[in-house]
């Protein structure tokens, strides 16, 4: 194995970090894109959906045609369209050349998601696979949680194009080390197409899929216009708002561990308890939004649940693809980014329909139907159990 340089697992999480923040990061500077573009807040909405559709459908299949090209330029190609988009948002005064500069991204976003963690992991000897994971991995969190809220802040502060020109930065530093320090990486072996196609046919596996998509659904029916609610209905200004993003992704780094301990006693009641939690924070969220003090505490409590659905749903889904786990890992960022569509999509309808205090029910909905397709989930699994004995 060759010695490969400390920071390159860095560089590798920065990457994940650039991709959460120019696909997340939008959230955070929707009513400066929609004063700017002069649309309505369900129509740059869209650039939330259309991002999460284009990962939806291309994911696993891009991600099983990328299987057997060399990794080092499959990495560098897509951090490198995640910048040039950037500074295509920066500078575009056309609201649709923007809208299509959500799809180029998009495209490369489970392609390289899936290699870099695959890439992080046969970089390191076997026993230190686990660790540069995480790492990789956690540049998901640490992108909600300060990649999300500075392009906020840079917006409020300085200028729309300040922040997404902090998105190119981003991706523009993590080529660089990429391209510095990653060695060639020739695919030698690969698993087969089929081999990898072959879990498709478990049914239970879809069964699962769709509970995933209505999670995500729940979480980011509401999540998507979180700028928007707390500017509308909670009376916050942009700097505020840019500080609740933060508190928010920062709880959701606390919550990462707290869920993956829940997870280790029990999954069975992890699984179950999650949307139920999150229902009675939308309840509260609706009830007290109109409140300053007690809504900035339940996004606190809000951005620590978030992160459980990330956990729990990919939980789910790897214990039906524990066959084909990179192949089951892009169906994770496909089939959640389903759910994202959903969620962004009928939310902006629920906004245009009764109004963004309104919105809240969508997501009160999502996450009750969730927990009917756990609890299914659940019975069929125990009885399947009982039949195979």
């Amino acid at each position: 194995m060759k010695k490969v340089h400390p920071s390159l697992i860095i560089f590798l999480a920065l990457g994940v970090f650039g991709i959460i923040t120019t696909e997340m990061g939008i959230i955070g500077v929707l009513p400066q894109v929609t004063q700017k573009f002069h649309i309505s807040p369900s129509q740059a909405g869209s650039l939330v959906s259309i991002f999460a559709l284009i990962v939806a459908l291309s994911g696993p299949f891009l991600t099983l045609l990328a299987s057997g090209i060399n990794r080092k330029v499959i990495l560098l190609t897509a951090v490198l369209m995640f910048a040039i988009s950037n500074i295509v948002y920066a500078y575009t005064t056309v609201f649709e050349v923007m809208l299509a500069f959500r799809i180029v991204p998009a495209i490369f976003h489970p392609v390289f998601f899936s290699i870099a963690l695959v890439t992080a992991s046969s970089l390191v000897p076997p026993e230190k696979s686990s660790k540069a994971f995480s790492k990789v991995f956690a540049g998901i969190t640490v992108g909600f949680a300060f990649g999300v809220p500075l392009t906020s802040y840079l917006a409020e502060k300085i200028s729309l194009e300040a922040a997404f020109l902090f998105g190119a930065v981003v991706s523009m530093i993590a080529f660089i080390g990429i391209l510095a320090w990653l060695p060639s990486m020739p695919v030698k072996e690969k698993m087969s197409f089929g081999k990898q196609l072959s879990i498709l046919r478990k049914p239970q596996l879809w069964l699962t899929i769709v509970t995933v998509v209505i999670i995500f659904a729940a979480m980011f029916s509401v999540y998507s216009y979180f700028a928007e609610y707390l500017g509308q209905v909670t009376r916050m200004n942009g700097s505020w708002i840019s500080i609740m993003l933060m508190a928010f992704g920062v709880t959701m780094i606390v919550g990462n561990f707290l869920f993956g301990g829940f997870l280790h006693k029990s999954m069975t009641k992890t699984v179950i308890l999650f949307p139920l939690v999150y229902a009675v924070i939308y309840l509260f969220t609706y009830y007290l939004g109109f409140y300053f003090l007690p809504m900035a505490l339940i996004v606190f409590i809000w951005g620590a649940v978030h992160s459980g659905g990330l956990i729990v749903s990919q939980a789910l889904l790897m214990t039906e693809a524990k066959e084909a786990p990179e192949f089951g890992n892009s169906l994770f960022v496909s089939f959640s980014n389903v759910g994202i569509t959903i969620g962004a999509s009928i939310g902006g309808w629920f906004i245009s329909q009764s109004g963004i205090h309104q919105l809240i029910w969508c997501g009160i909905m999502f996450a009750l139907l969730a927990l009917l397709l756990i609890i299914v989930k659940m019975a069929i699994s125990k009885s399947n159990a009982l039949n195979v004995r």
